[in-house]
């Protein structure tokens, strides 16, 4: 079945895509969510604006997604997190620890969004957060160990 993505969807288009898929697909999970509309005589002009919108959109899209970029860029973390006596941290800090960061400091990422590396030790690390299709943002995490109690 040709549909017409009206949001973007994971691993098969962005808005404004004519793309095909299984019916069963369309039917059961892209129409009722109201995330594409099927592609039929009646719809030839409303896909065609809604190319125009959706190119517009995603103009508009890319350039926040830079500025928001430029703006987290800017910013360092820190944590404390609790260590051995080796320097070893009791756990590790995960994505879900850096997007709470992050509200600390104004921004509201999806902490899937947030890419953190395997970190066990004490020491500066870098954070890649995804913005957008292509826009991604490094940040400087800095995280120290308190001795346990």
């Amino acid at each position: 079945m040709e549909i017409l993505l009206i949001e973007n969807v994971t691993h098969l288009g962005v808005r404004g895509d004519v793309v095909n898929v299984k019916d069963g697909y369309a039917r059961n999970f892209l129409l009722p969510r109201k995330m594409a509309l099927p592609v039929t005589a009646g719809n030839k002009r409303q896909i065609e604006l809604e190319k125009v919108r959706a190119e517009k959109l995603r103009a508009k899209e890319l350039a926040d997604a830079k500025s928001l970029a430029e703006k987290i860029e800017a910013v360092s973390l820190a944590v404390t997190k609790k260590a051995g006596e080796n320097g070893h941290l009791f756990g590790s800090v995960t994505n879900a620890d850096v997007a709470e960061l992050f509200k600390g400091k104004g921004f509201t990422l999806d902490r899937r969004d947030i890419t953190v590396p395997h970190i066990k030790d004490a020491g500066t690390y870098t954070v890649e957060v995804r913005l957008y299709s292509g826009v991604h943002a490094k940040v400087s995490l800095e995280v120290s160990a308190a001795a346990a109690e």
